[in-house]
C-alpha cells in the first residue's frame, strides 16, 4: 500500500538535491519523489516504510528529519482568541 513520507533535508545547492535523488532511485519501493531545495522538503511516495525512507536519504550525509505537521498550537491561540470574540459579537 503507497503512502507518503515528507522529510526535512538540509540541502543548500543542486548537488545536494542530486545527492537525494541518487538515493532515492536506488530505494525499492518508491513510486514517485519530489525534491524541493527551497522549501528543504522530501515528499516521497511509495510502498515505503518512514523510517526507511529516513535513514536511506541520511546516507547523503545531509541533516534529515520527519517534516513536522503544522503545529496545532500556532492555531490553537487564534482559535482561542477568535473564539471570545465570535461570542461576544453573537451575544
Amino acid at each position: 500500500m503507497a503512502q507518503t513520507v515528507v522529510l526535512k533535508v538540509g540541502m543548500s545547492c543542486e548537488g545536494c538535491v542530486g545527492a537525494v535523488k541518487r538515493v532515492l532511485n536506488k530505494m525499492e519501493g518508491v513510486e514517485s519523489y519530489d525534491v524541493d531545495i527551497k522549501e528543504q522538503k522530501v515528499t516521497v511516495i511509495g510502498n515505503v516504510q518512514p523510517e526507511a525512507v529516513l535513514q536511506t536519504v541520511s546516507k547523503t550525509g545531509k541533516k534529515t528529519a520527519f517534516w513536522e505537521a503544522e503545529p496545532e498550537t500556532k492555531e490553537a491561540p487564534a482559535e482561542a482568541t477568535a473564539t471570545p470574540a465570535e461570542a461576544t459579537a453573537t451575544a
